[in-house]
This record gives structure tokens, sequence and C-alpha cells, in this order.
């Protein structure tokens, strides 16, 4: 694996790319942390971790690999009592900088304007305000964002790599974990003593905004209590 670390400040968005398809390569099959620790040396402030609290593995890594590392949560109105806990737990007890961003509308406000329940009648507009907007935001101060995605969570994230370019935000994306099964995870959970969501606990295996989401019966797949009953298997966060 190359020791260089090159400094990602003056970089140009075809020298980024560049970076990033290079990194993916050399750093499959790095541990996760050392992949954080690689992208802490080369984006510096540069970088930020972005959080739905379902992650925590991430989140207690990334404070551990990268003390004070900037963590964002979109506080979409709808998350679930359980979530918000969590994120305060990790705002209050780890050692990251916690950004809540907002969308531009409340509940009270996109009801108005689009009749209540959004979520039941265009789940797709709903996530475009309430979610793909606000990340827009709070992605825009930074070069390079850092993901919970996994490969075994859906088949939509099999070719998914350690580090790759975001050409619909023109910034590089980790995904350092990619690469690991939910026992490594369950390792990790257990050797550190994670703090998880607890939902967990009640069948919640993929967590999302309360109106969307369920617990998972024994053997479905881990994401199908997310938008159970439609088409619709991503936010669109990642596409």
């Amino acid at each position: 694996m190359s020791t260089a670390t090159p400094t990602a400040a003056d970089l140009s968005p075809d020298e980024l790319r560049e970076l990033a398809t290079r990194a993916g390569v050399e750093l499959e099959g790095a541990h996760p942390e050392e992949i954080l620790a690689w992208a802490a040396r080369t984006f510096g402030r540069d970088l930020v971790v972005a959080s739905s609290m379902g992650d925590e593995v991430l989140v207690h890594m990334a404070a551990r690999a990268v003390p004070g590392i900037d963590v964002i949560f979109l506080d979409t109105g709808y998350h679930f009592a359980e979530t918000i806990g969590t994120r305060d737990y990790y705002a209050d007890f780890t050692d990251i900088r916690l950004r809540t961003v907002l969308p531009l509308r409340t509940v009270a406000e996109q009801d108005a304007e689009h009749g209540p329940r959004l979520h039941d009648r265009d789940p797709n507009l709903c996530c475009a305000l309430r979610k793909v907007e606000p990340l827009e935001r709070g992605l825009a101060p930074y070069r390079a964002w850092v993901t919970g995605m996994r490969r075994e969570d859906a088949p939509t994230r099999t070719d998914i790599t350690v580090v790759g370019w975001d050409a619909k935000r023109g910034k590089v994306k980790l995904n350092p974990l990619a690469a690991w099964t939910q026992a490594q995870v369950d390792e990790y959970v257990e050797t550190h003593g994670v703090v998880l969501n607890p939902l967990r606990q009640a069948g919640y295996t993929s967590i999302g905004c309360a109106p969307c989401t369920r617990a998972v019966a024994p053997g479905e797949d881990p994401r199908a209590g997310r938008w159970s009953g439609t088409s619709k298997t991503e936010c669109g966060l990642h596409t």
C-alpha cells in the first residue's frame, strides 16, 4: 500500500477523482480505522461523517480514529425518539463535533404546502425535501464525506468502494465499513462496548424515519423494514 499522503486542499475536481480512485484500490482490505486515519491526514477539516444514528459503529470508530471529527445529522422531524437519544449520547460522550442539519421547512410547514403525510403519498418527494436537500447544505463546506454503508446491506450496495468519487456532488466519498460483514460489526460492538440505538433490541435492523420504518421478522432482509410495501429501497442520499 502506498504511504504517500497527498494534501487535498488545493486539488482540482479531476485530481480529487483520481485520488479517490487510486485510494479505493490501495485501501481495499484495510481496517476501517486505517481508512479513516488516511482520510483525516488527506482532508483534515474538509472531512465530515454523515450519520443517521443507525450506523453507531461508524460514529464510534470515527471518534476513536479522528478525534474531534465533524459529524452531520439530518433531523428530518420524523425520527424515532430513540434515534434522537442516540444522537445526543454521541454528541455528549464521544469526541465528535456534531452538526444537526434541519430541512428548510418544518413538518407543519411541509404539510401546509403539500398536504399531510407526504411520506405516504410521495415518499420520494418527502425524502428529497427532508433528507437530500439538507444533506447538500450540510456537505457543502467539505471535500470528502464518510458513510456507514456496507456491501451486504442491500443488492444496490454490493459494488461500493471503500473510497470512491461522488460525481453528483464533486466530492470524495468514503465507505470504510464497505467490506465488513454483520459478524465483524457485532464483534466490534462487543469488543468496544458500542452504545447502540435502542431500536436494535426491538428488531429494527435498518433505522430511518418513524413513519417509513418497521421492525423486521427473523429471516427477512435487513432493509425490509424500510418503506415496507412499496418499491422504494433508497432515500436518495446515495444515488
